[in-house]
């Protein structure tokens, strides 16, 4: 997964500057929507590599999970039931799967792993919307707000499948 969403990221810069080009040379409005499309991808996903990269740089998977911030909430179990996370969590890709092996680490390294990416997919989430900033200059609107509002709710899901497996962790941990 990390080598594709590098990949994707730069995909996205070089359609964007490619597109851009030929805007700024040709005035097609059609490149001007590409170069919109590629520069809100680009947008999303560098932020998304950057966070992760930051974060792990300052913690290295060794966050303090016994802070109030992890702790499971009254409502959450529900809330996962309701929503069948059970389900469809195994959809979803993930961006160091050997991070998350019980093979190769330890039940409390795995529980820091997930709390450090529900801060990155938290602090993601805050982000989402920092590409709405470009519709002062590009105008579209409601165009920006729908992309983040999308990448808002798609790292939501990661949060709650972190957040949904770390009980079940901190069980088996305790066994």
């Amino acid at each position: 997964m990390k080598k594709n969403m590098i990949s994707m990221t730069l995909i996205s810069l070089i359609v964007l500057l490619v597109s851009g080009a030929i805007y700024y040379f040709m005035r097609s409005k059609t490149f001007f929507s590409v170069a919109i499309t590629f520069g809100t991808i680009f947008c999303h996903l560098a932020m998304r590599l950057a966070v992760g990269y930051f974060v792990d740089a300052k913690y290295h998977n060794r966050m303090d999970y016994t802070k109030k911030w992890f702790a499971e909430r009254a409502f959450e179990q529900k809330l996962y039931k309701k929503l069948q996370v059970k389900k469809w969590k195994k959809w979803f890709p993930t961006f160091n799967p050997q991070d998350f092996d019980l093979k190769s680490n330890s039940v409390t390294e795995i529980i820091q792993v997930t709390c450090q990416a529900e801060i990155v997919h938290e602090i993601n989430m805050v982000l989402s919307f920092v590409p709405v900033v470009f519709s002062i200059w590009f105008g579209s609107l409601g165009v920006f707000l729908l992309t983040s509002c999308a990448a808002f709710l798609f790292d939501s899901i990661f949060v709650i499948m972190q957040r949904y497996n770390r009980p079940r962790l901190l069980r088996l941990l305790k066994k």
